[in-house]
């Protein structure tokens, strides 16, 4: 043997931990049923954050799996210039329960930043105009223009260059209104403002919003009532496209198919994807006015766009959705959690706040004087995961609410469940 051949067999390789691009947890999870997962030493955890966010149906939904086991013995992929059984029907299934007015579906895109990059696309295009107005906190996703679109400095700081025409504006955040007003006497400023955002701080050539209904990782933040019909005014007077990024509120999330029909707005166009296939496997939707879709196909087509197999898991979780009781189960779990939560909110002045829709909650965490308890809320979020219970601290880990968004198979049972962890993890760090 040479010795460079007995080099290359005595060569140690790195543990995963330090073969990896990024921070891992300590936890390596082995198995997954339904709300619960369970990691290498048999511990069992509920997961409160649906893997991440995109479980909507649980881990392994029999179902789900099923349909997809079924797809991979006919036909596992197919380019997107043909036509397939699966994702043709899963096109008319969107179209048929989305707000009327979103008549066309793009199923182009593999993710949610692809399906927001592309929404942008046709919002550019049919206006002729560039900019893209966000509101602070908000996330669009992780590639590199919507990164630089993303609400918070920390997701564009660290690149030296990034998409140009992202306008940020004050969110309807009431808890920490950034006005300095309440609900009843703001007259609706974090709407009405954005015109000098536009005057003073624009190019002056506005394309569209892009704004999550309730804001995902920027503290599950719910707008007051008004808010998204007075941001659809706005919008309409100027010719600005309104999206709604839905790809956390949709689908069920908050006890109606979708955030717009809780709220009772229709946007111009609406992006799903993470839970778009129950089980995790990769899908997103562009729904868009017909006026919006007549575009080159070729502007805006990635590889798995479409995939036949999460196409099969998108129809199986669409039917599932749509049984009866299926919602009414939602809107049930989540008043129990919410109810629960809030008893644990009078007796703990830790909990500044707590506010969510449907199974889409967060538990805000504040010091005596009310700023932001970050460390106080990372705290929490180990204490949680030392009782049993998987959450996230919002805003990528500088925020201070604990994000909640179990499976929508959560029952109420298993609600009272939940909150009673979150009562004896709260003990820990009160």
């Amino acid at each position: 043997m040479t010795k460079e051949r007995s080099m290359a067999t005595t060569k140690r390789l790195p543990a995963p931990q330090d073969a990896a691009q990024y921070q891992l947890g300590d936890i390596t999870l082995v198995r997954g049923e339904g709300i619960r997962a369970w990691d290498a030493e048999g511990r069992e955890f509920l997961d409160c954050v649906s893997g991440t966010f995109n479980l909507l149906l649980g881990h392994n939904h029999p179902e789900v799996m099923a349909a997809v086991r079924e797809q991979t013995e006919r036909l596992v992929f197919a380019s997107s210039s043909f036509q397939t059984e699966p994702t043709n029907r899963v096109i008319q299934e969107l179209a048929a329960i989305s707000p009327p007015n979103l008549t066309r579906v793009n199923l182009r895109s593999s993710g949610g930043s692809t399906a927001n990059e592309g929404a942008i696309k046709m919002a550019q295009l049919h206006t002729g105009r560039r900019d893209v107005i966000v509101p602070f906190r908000a996330h669009l996703g992780q590639s590199l223009a919507t990164a630089s679109l993303n609400g918070t400095t920390k997701m564009r700081a660290p690149f030296p260059h990034r998409y140009p025409g992202g306008l940020h504006v004050p969110g309807p955040y009431c808890f920490r209104c950034f006005y300095r007003q309440t609900p009843e006497t703001c007259g609706m400023l974090c709407v009405e403002r954005i015109e000098d955002f536009i005057t003073y701080a624009s190019s002056g050539s506005v394309a569209c919003v892009v704004i999550e209904p309730i804001s995902g990782a920027g503290g599950n933040i719910v707008p007051p009532d008004g808010y998204l019909q007075e941001l659809r005014r706005f919008c309409d007077e100027r010719e600005i496209v309104l999206i709604f990024d839905e790809i956390q509120t949709g689908l069920g999330r908050t006890g109606q198919m979708f955030a717009a029909d809780h709220f009772g707005v229709q946007p111009h166009m609406m992006t799903l994807a993470k839970g778009l296939t129950g089980s995790g496997l990769p899908m997103a939707a562009i729904l868009t006015e017909e006026r919006m879709a007549d575009w080159d196909r070729s502007l805006h087509s990635f590889t798995y766009g479409s995939h036949t197999l999460s196409a099969a898991a998108a129809l199986a979780t669409l039917e599932i959705v749509q049984r009866p009781g299926f919602l009414e189960n939602v809107r049930a779990s989540g008043d129990v959690l919410l109810g629960r939560l809030r008893d644990l909110q009078k007796d703990n002045p830790v909990i500044g706040d707590v506010r969510g829709v449907g199974l889409m909650l967060g538990v805000e965490l504040v010091e005596p004087d009310g700023s932001k308890a970050v460390a106080r809320a990372h705290a929490y979020q180990r204490s949680l995961q030392d009782h049993g219970i998987l959450t996230r601290v919002s805003e990528h880990g500088e925020g201070s609410t604990i994000e909640l968004r179990p499976p929508l198979i959560l029952t109420p049972a298993d609600a009272h469940m939940v909150a009673d962890r979150f009562g004896e993890a709260l003990e820990g760090i009160a």
